[in-house]
Parts: structure tokens; C-alpha cells; sequence
């Protein structure tokens, strides 16, 4: 008799509690509460020196006191995972939860610097979570799908075997949407994951649970991945840091996905970190160990201090950026709009350039995407869940037929298309991709620094902070930059304040879906959403995009600071 795909998930989740040590078990505030990152410290879990751990969030200060042995690696490893269990009993951000594996390699840790007084490497002690599709050896890797519970990993993925090389722990697995390809993070294995800052809304997708999970301070630095945005789209709706490098920087050998041999538009892997030296860190320690020995797509790229340093753009003294109002299709709402205009004044403040950037072709860019994602996607999907009979879901909303096909405002697709359709559409990307550098390029006639724009700062999203569950239906102001290949980070700026971005009046739509998004804003319901913005540089530009990013932070700041005063 076979086993239903309810039967397999009622086994899963009985085995995901089981793993969670019964003394860690708090009782979680009621669901009115929206804003619940203050209660791993309300919670009585955690000692007064696990809080101080795990509030450490400069990722560089954590290392520096673990390489002293000021923390153990054990004090660090098991503070976290307090902190990471107490998120998943509040917002669900967890998957595969292995705390005595966890332990053992901080032992292992622990006793090799007590005995050389050396760290392993440049990771050493660092709990690093992971996105439910980077294989760790022994353990299962669903990606949200019914059909693979039980699909054990053979081996770790080439990642993991660099984190482990370069002495990192890591300690937990986060939720994803069924086949990943959501900007919202729910599946029929684990549920729904909320954002911690408002329950009400969305985490955002892929890595939906690495985002939740870093806003708790329940982990250090993970890592997600990226096809159309799912690191930057977690990373600002959770008002944390995220990095998409281009193709190739970061091993992907190892990790399962869906969608396999689509090889047009690639996903990546990069970091999520409450702070940017987690980011940069991450970068580092990955490129210290060669991984286009291990990978073969992997591109020999060590980390360059020159590109860090900023040689290719005046050694980031006055840099130009051109910030993008609307992509020509969607406005954003005032919050976005207000964090764009704060941005603009800390970096005339702090003696840098400012130009409108008009979008060039998104919209021809974002349907080619879309395009090229849905050739055979129904086929692939199809192929996992009729394993077990569990539904492909049609939505993320949660009081909706999920079998229902739900109207959205992503842009046209296409399905089931023959190769030589596949290979035009392939030929009209790299069109548009040599039309945008040679745009990009042209830029050198209105930035006022004699080379080219250094960066494009741009809303990573239209809408006000994250949306309602369900309701997060447009990735264009991500995915373009996928198609494009540009590395690009995220960082935070504000959050959704109800008397500072109330309702404007309506202005000339560009069209019904701007017409829509301007319909759905309401200050109340976006209440203390996170805005971050994405700063995008060229194809491979990973060390300079880091280093921009750290001069628009520290500017933002300085801003900030003065205003307080």
C-alpha cells in the first residue's frame, strides 16, 4: 500500500519536532502580536552572555572574539541555536534542525585551537545557516517538495565542504517555496514562514527563512540563492543585508534546484548577514579556497583588493550613482520613495554624485526572463509531484483554493516552447544585454566624473516593505539584473512609518498594474515593514558592489546621526 503525501509530511514534521531539544520550547506571544523580534530576549531561553553573543551582529567582531577564545566555539554554536530555535517557534523559519552534529564540530573546533592556538580558518566557530537546497551529507533536502522527504544527500554540497575547510559550523537549514520560484516562502512540507518585524506580511522567497531568520539574530551569515531575486527580495523585506554575485563566484555543485538545465538565466548563491563585513567575510573565505577546483562552472575569480579598493572608480572618493525612480511600469510606493530620497541626500551629503537613471528596455528585459523561466517549468515541476500526488501550488495567499489559478501581475509567459523558440529568446537576451552595457557606457556623458556611472541604486521592489502574505507578485526590479548578469547587494534604510508615508494623491499610472500597486498601499497594513534598496554594479563587479555598498551604508548612517542630533 503506498504512503500518501500527507502521510509523508505528517512524518516529516513529527521528525522536525522531535529534533528540537523539549528544554528550548517557549510559549510563543499570540498571533496579534506582529512585531516579535524582541522575544528571544523576552523568552528567559537564552543566558545573559548567549544575548550578548548573539546581539554581536558585525560578523568580523564575532570572529575576532572566537580566534581569542574570548567565546568558544561551542558558546557561540549553541547561543545560536537557542536564538534560531526561539525564531522558529515565533515566524517558522527552519527545515532540517541537527543540534547535536552542530556541537560535535565545535568540539572538533574548540579542542584544535586549545591545541595549535590556531583557528582553523578564516570561519572559525561561525554558525552559518543554510538554504533548504545546499546539501549536507545525511540529511534530506526538499526544496519544499512532498515528493523528495526521504531523499538523503549523499554528499555535501561544494559549498559545505568549503565551510567546513574554512572552520565554519553549519548549524540549521531555512524554508523555501515548493520549487523555489516564489518571492514568498510556503510549502505543503513546512508551512508558511512570517516576517518577523510584522507577522501580517510576507518574508519574502526563496530564502524566505534565511531572511526571518537573520532579522531574529538567529544566525550570523547564511546563505540563499538567486535566480530572480530570492536573496535581495528576503534581505530587504527583512531589513538585513544580501549579495547575488554574478554567475560562477559561488560554488553551486552539490545543491538541488528545480528547473535543472534551464542554463540561460542562472541561479547563484550569495550571503545574508545582519551585517556587511558578514557579507564581504563570506565573499573572501569562499574565493581563499579555490572553488573552480571543485566546481566546474565555478570561475577562477581570488578575491581582488584592487576591485575592493575601488581602482576602476577613483578610488571612491566621488563616486556617480544613478538612482531609479520607477522601472517605467510600476511606481513604488512613498516608503520606497522616501528611502530613495534619503539615499540621494546622504550621498550629496557625504560629497559623492547623483543622477536620474532611466530605465533602459526593463520591461522588454523582465518579459524575455519570464519567458526563458517558463519554456519547460511546467514539465519540471509536474515531474517531481506526481511522484506522490501532492498539488503544484498556484498562489501563496492563504485564504485561497490553492489549486485555483489566481490572476497576478507578473508579466506574460510562455510554455512547453520547441528549442529553436528556446535558443531565440536565448538570442534576444544577449541582445539586450549588449545593449544595456553599451548604455551603461554612455553614461560617461552625464557623470560628471569622466568615466561611466559607478553603480545604479534602485528600489528592490514596488512595494511599500513586504506585502500581505500572498500578495508579493512582482520581482522585475530584481530579476532584471539576473538576466543581466550585474552583481548587486542590498542594504537597509528605514521602515514603514505610518506618519511619515501616508498615501499620496494618484499620479499619472504608467499603466493598469501601476494602477493596482498605487490601490493595494495602506500605511497601517505595511506597518514597520523594512525598505531596503539594492545597488547594482557590472557583471563580476562583487568586490566593488561590497565596497560601494559600505560608502552608501556608512553615509546613511552618518545621515542618520546627524539627525538625531
Amino acid at each position: 500500500m503506498s504512503v500518501s503525501w500527507k502521510d509523508l509530511v505528517a512524518d516529516k514534521k513529527q521528525r522536525q519536532t522531535a529534533s528540537i531539544p523539549r528544554e528550548w520550547l517557549i510559549t510563543p506571544p499570540p498571533g496579534s502580536v506582529r512585531d516579535v523580534r524582541g522575544v528571544p530576549e523576552e523568552c528567559g531561553l537564552l543566558s545573559p552572555k548567549e544575548l550578548e553573543i548573539t546581539n554581536t551582529v558585525d560578523v568580523e567582531l564575532i570572529l575576532r572574539n572566537l580566534a581569542i577564545a574570548k567565546w568558544t566555539a561551542v558558546e557561540v554554536t549553541l547561543a545560536f541555536y537557542k536564538r534560531a530555535i526561539v525564531a522558529q517557534q515565533v515566524v517558522n523559519c527552519l527545515t532540517e534542525i541537527f543540534v547535536e552534529r552542530a556541537l560535535a564540530r565545535a568540539k572538533e573546533l574548540d579542542a584544535h585551537l586549545e591545541a595549535t592556538g590556531k583557528v582553523v580558518g578564516p570561519l572559525h566557530g561561525l554558525p552559518i545557516s543554510l538554504k533548504d537546497q545546499i546539501s549536507i551529507k545525511g540529511l534530506e533536502t526538499t526544496i519544499g517538495y512532498v515528493s523528495w522527504i526521504g531523499k538523503y544527500a549523499s554528499r555535501d554540497a561544494v559549498l559545505v565542504e568549503i565551510l567546513y575547510e574554512a572552520g565554519a559550523v553549519p548549524f540549521v537549514r531555512t524554508n523555501v517555496p515548493q520549487t523555489l520560484m516564489w518571492p514568498e516562502t510556503y510549502n505543503k512540507v513546512f508551512g508558511r514562514t512570517l516576517n518577523p518585524n510584522n507577522r501580517k506580511l510576507t518574508c519574502g522567497g526563496s530564502s524566505g527563512g534565511e531572511g526571518a531568520l537573520i532579522a531574529m539574530k538567529g544566525s550570523p551569515l547564511g546563505v540563499g540563492s538567486d535566480i530572480g531575486g530570492s536573496v535581495r527580495i528576503p534581505a530587504a523585506l527583512n531589513g538585513i543585508y544580501g549579495l547575488r554575485p554574478s554567475y560562477g563566484r559561488v560554488p553551486y555543485a552539490g545543491s538541488v534546484n528545480s528547473m535543472e538545465g534551464q542554463d540561460s538565466i542562472l541561479s547563484v548563491l550569495g550571503p545574508l548577514s545582519n551585517s556587511l563585513s558578514g557579507i564581504k567575510l563570506f565573499m573572501q573565505a569562499v574565493s581563499a579556497y579555490k572553488p573552480w577546483l571543485k566546481d566546474p562552472i565555478a570561475r577562477r575569480a581570488p578575491w581582488n583588493e584592487d576591485a575592493y579598493a575601488l581602482t576602476e572608480h577613483g578610488g571612491g572618493q566621488q563616486l556617480c550613482f544613478g538612482i531609479i525612480w520607477h522601472d517605467g511600469q510600476i511606481t513604488p510606493h512613498p516608503p520606497v520613495t522616501r528611502a530613495l530620497e534619503a539615499t540621494k541626500a546622504a550621498l550629496l551629503a557625504a560629497g559623492h554624485k547623483v543622477v536620474d537613471w532611466i530605465p533602459y528596455k526593463h520591461k522588454d528585459i523582465v518579459e524575455v526572463t519570464y519567458k526563458i523561466w517558463t519554456s519547460g517549468s511546467d514539465d519540471d515541476y509536474k515531474a517531481v509531484t506526481t511522484l506522490t500526488g501532492e498539488p503544484i501550488l498556484n498562489t501563496m495567499e492563504i485564504l485561497v483554493d490553492e489549486n485555483a489559478v489566481v490572476p497576478n501581475d507578473f508579466l506574460p509567459i510562455q510554455e512547453n516552447i520547441s528549442a529553436f523558440k528556446l535558443w531565440q529568446l536565448q538570442k534576444e537576451k544577449l541582445a539586450l544585454r549588449q545593449q544595456y552595457l553599451d548604455y551603461w557606457n554612455r553614461s560617461v556623458q552625464i557623470s560628471g566624473t569622466g568615466r561611466p556611472i559607478d553603480a545604479i541604486i534602485s528600489p528592490m521592489s514596488p512595494y511599500g516593505g513586504a506585502p500581505p502574505h500572498g500578495l508579493n507578485r512582482s520581482a522585475d526590479y530584481t530579476a532584471i539584473w539576473n538576466t543581466l548578469d550585474y552583481a548587486a547587494a542590498v542594504f537597509p534604510v528605514t521602515r514603514v512609518d505610518p506618519k511619515l508615508d501616508a498615501n499620496k494623491p494618484p499620479h499619472t499610472f504608467l499603466g493598469e498594474r501601476d494602477q493596482a500597486h498605487y490601490a493595494m498601499y495602506d500605511p497601517e497594513t505595511f506597518w514597520n515593514a523594512p525598505i531596503g534598496l539594492q545597488l547594482i554594479g557590472r557583471r563580476d563587479e562583487e568586490e566593488a558592489v561590497i565596497a560601494m555598498t559600505e560608502i552608501v551604508d556608512a553615509a546613511l548612517k552618518a545621515g542618520a546621526a546627524k539627525a538625531r542630533l
